[in-house]
């Protein structure tokens, strides 16, 4: 039974984290749905090489923007990963179908994506003081495991 959950990334910038993401999202049986602009090529060596042999085995969604994401992804619940939230990820009891969105490097996600009411909830995953983000595949990584965790690795 695959995870049911699926993240999204907003305007991904780094080929490496999407390719390590998509590696990521085969192991677990997770989806990667990109919503544009892309910061890179699909075609890009570093992303192809960051996924290895793994993008067959992966579920990878390509957005024109997020408005095209969110017509094939809604109804769903959405969580938006921001160092700005107070709500911890773990406090979230994750369901199938929930998405999971995590926002450009280096900016995170803006203002105007948060506010949407489409978003369910703003989620953190907790860090030193001081630090100003993790880097975007291990934040979905993190994030795709609790999921998975919740469900008894099912």
């Amino acid at each position: 039974m695959a995870l049911g959950v699926r993240l999204l990334f907003h305007s991904p910038r780094i080929p490496q984290n999407t390719g390590t993401t998509i590696r990521l999202a085969a192991a677990v049986g997770c989806e990667l749905h990109l919503a544009g602009p892309l910061g890179f090529e699909l075609s890009d060596t570093k992303l192809k090489r960051a996924g290895l042999d793994y993008h067959d085995l992966a579920h990878v969604g390509v957005h024109k923007d997020l408005e095209g994401a969110y017509a094939e992804l809604l109804p769903a619940r959405v969580f938006a990963f921001t160092t700005h939230a107070e709500v911890e990820y773990t406090s979230v009891a994750y369901r199938p179908g929930d998405v999971l969105l995590f926002g450009p490097e280096p900016t995170g996600l803006d203002e105007a994506v948060l506010a949407d009411p489409r978003v369910t909830g703003q989620v953190k995953i907790p860090m030193l003081p001081g630090r100003r983000s993790l880097n975007l595949a291990n934040a979905a990584a993190i994030a795709a495991y609790e999921a998975w965790r919740q469900v008894d690795f099912t």
